[in-house]
């Protein structure tokens, strides 16, 4: 199941993509014909925090639209909205894995840089935006900004102190982010925050794909083009630290919420990673696919202000 965030007739609404991808099915609007009242909440946020009961829903509602053929009234064109990123404005800052590829790793320095153990360090909630939207230059500030594909865990369920072996029970479901990150500004603060946190810096997207959709998150090709140009081409299974342990780590002493998003950290050919470097420069177009998810694709433009 692929659940999105899109805007229609200037609205917010949360919708489920069709078989084809090529329709969405807006749930606000079909439950006043399936339910009694209303049953689902207004953004993607409040309904993961239905949980289970959300998802039940989603399915009652799909097969009442299946079983009464309303299909071709129900299901609202692609072309007609507007994807926005599934979360727009999440409530936490993104977490984010350093270095969880060892060629990457070692292409920004060297094997000595490989972690022993999981680092994190976040995105500010600000810096998300769908697909197809412009990701900002920023060149007042930075000169070197770049690219990382990655593939993004959505947190379904409260929990701290969760084991390894029950991990995936507190997935929701995945998505893809790039992790736009101002090579420049890392430097010279010492730090990550700053130079991953720049306004427009968090594509994510195109949608959430449920877990019970993905076999085996820790098994999945990653691949990122700019301007058609494969510059990153790795598989999850290259994880110096799979999902499961990302998520007992992050929730020892720390309670994880739905909603969440955890970013798992990029493959190696990033800009900064070539010699010389191949940073990201205005209508740089750039594509993120990963396997049985989807592609993400945004542009760089300048500020728009």
């Amino acid at each position: 199941m692929k659940l999105v965030t899109a805007l229609y007739q200037g609205k917010e609404m949360v919708g489920v993509m069709g078989k084809f991808d090529d329709k969405v099915l807006l749930i606000k609007q079909a439950e006043r014909r399936c339910f009694k009242g209303e049953v689902f909440e207004e953004t993607l946020y409040a309904c993961l925090q239905k949980g289970e009961e959300f998802l039940h829903n989603i399915r009652l509602l799909i097969h009442w639209v299946e079983a009464n053929h309303l299909e071709d009234e129900l299901y609202i064109p692609l072309k007609n909205v507007v994807l926005l990123a599934p979360i727009p404005k999440p409530a936490k800052n993104i977490f984010c894995v350093g270095k969880n590829y060892a060629e990457h790793a070692i292409e920004m320095g060297s094997k000595d840089d490989i972690p022993e153990y999981v680092m994190i360090f976040t995105k500010a909630p600000t810096t998300v935006i769908g697909p197809n939207e412009t990701i900002l230059l920023h060149k007042e500030v930075t000169e070197q900004l770049d690219y990382e594909g990655e593939l993004a865990i959505v947190i379904g369920k409260k929990g701290r102190g969760i084991k390894k072996e029950e991990a995936f029970d507190y997935v929701f479901g995945y998505t893809i982010l790039n992790d736009i990150t101002a090579r420049d500004l890392q430097k010279k603060h010492k730090q990550f925050f700053i130079g991953k946190s720049l306004d427009n810096s968090a594509p994510m997207g195109p949608w959430i794909v449920t877990k019970d959709a993905i076999k085996n998150p820790n098994h999945l090709k990653v691949q990122t083009k700019v301007n058609g140009e494969v510059r990153q081409d790795s598989n999850t299974e290259h994880f110096i630290f799979p999902i499961e342990e990302v998520i007992s780590v992050l929730s020892k002493g720390m309670t994880l919420e739905p909603g969440d998003i955890i970013a798992t950290g990029t493959p190696a050919g990033v800009g900064k990673g070539f010699n010389p470097p191949r940073f990201l420069k205005e209508g740089d177009k750039i594509d993120i696919k990963v396997e049985n998810i989807g592609v993400l694709t945004n542009i760089v433009g300048e500020n728009s202000q």
